[in-house]
């Protein structure tokens, strides 16, 4: 296979599963760990791929290159689970809204709600809410990143450190087996986790894709967050986790 086909291979599976190894590169292509290191090389000196200890990552940023194509996966999915969500949310409750198709999924559902403070890294949620002229909107000052409305940075974590929020809802790119929560960007991550040292109740909203993706950088585990709606059941090993960390999964 040349170079070239082979590195639009890597990619997509890079974005798949939020990383690729050496060895199993070479496995699958039947080629030595020598000419995917290479391949590997290339696709970091073009800003594609960073280069990570046995393997790469997809680099921060590049992965929101596919938002729009996200936020039509699962669209029923994310809508169910965003009904539930945001029943659990009181009138007048003050809430943080982070980066993701699935929290701009909430945002719609709280259009009814009266007398929210909503604080957001999101531009796309702080625009969705716009429309409740009941809602205060705060939106997090910093860099935005024209890919998906996100707005991050040291502007944005200082504002984000300023308020003692009711709830965190919260996105995230993938949780794995062992109940971490991951993501691919350091800046998003460093926002989230200080949302959550700031909430009285941290909220995560996952439909299943996100148990079947891959992500190299943890936010939290679930032992950290007080509820998880989702769309899928978890495996009992994980449930039995959860029972014992007190995480309540609402399932839709």
């Amino acid at each position: 296979m040349a170079s070239n086909f082979r590195h639009k291979d890597i990619l997509k599976i890079a974005r798949k599963e939020g990383k690729v190894t050496v060895d199993a590169l070479a496995d699958l292509y039947n080629v030595t760990v020598q000419t995917i290191r290479r391949d590997l090389s290339e696709l970091a000196e073009m800003g594609r791929l960073e280069r990570v200890h046995g393997g790469a990552v997809i680099p921060s940023g590049v992965i929101n290159i596919l938002y729009e194509k996200r936020r039509q996966l699962n669209k029923s999915g994310k809508k169910a689970i965003a009904i539930k969500c945001a029943q659990k949310i009181p009138n007048g409750a003050s809430v943080f809204m982070n980066i993701g198709t699935t929290t701009e999924a909430v945002a719609r559902e709280l259009l009814d709600h009266d007398n929210l403070l909503i604080v957001t890294n999101n531009l796309n949620i702080a625009n969705i809410l716009s429309n409740n002229h009941s809602c205060e909107i705060i939106l997090a000052g910093g860099v935005l990143r024209r890919t998906d409305g996100g707005i991050l940075g040291s502007l944005t974590v200082d504002m984000v450190k300023q308020f003692k929020f009711d709830f965190s809802i919260l996105g995230c790119s993938a949780i794995d087996t062992d109940g971490d929560i991951l993501d691919f960007d350091g800046q998003e991550i460093i926002v989230t986790s200080t949302a959550i040292q700031r909430s009285r109740q941290v909220i995560i909203v996952a439909d299943f894709y996100k148990f079947k993706r891959k992500a190299p950088l943890t936010i939290c585990s679930l032992a950290d967050v007080n509820y998880l709606f989702t769309d899928i059941k978890l495996p009992n090993k994980l449930l039995d986790k959860c029972n014992t960390w007190k995480t309540e999964i609402i399932n839709i």
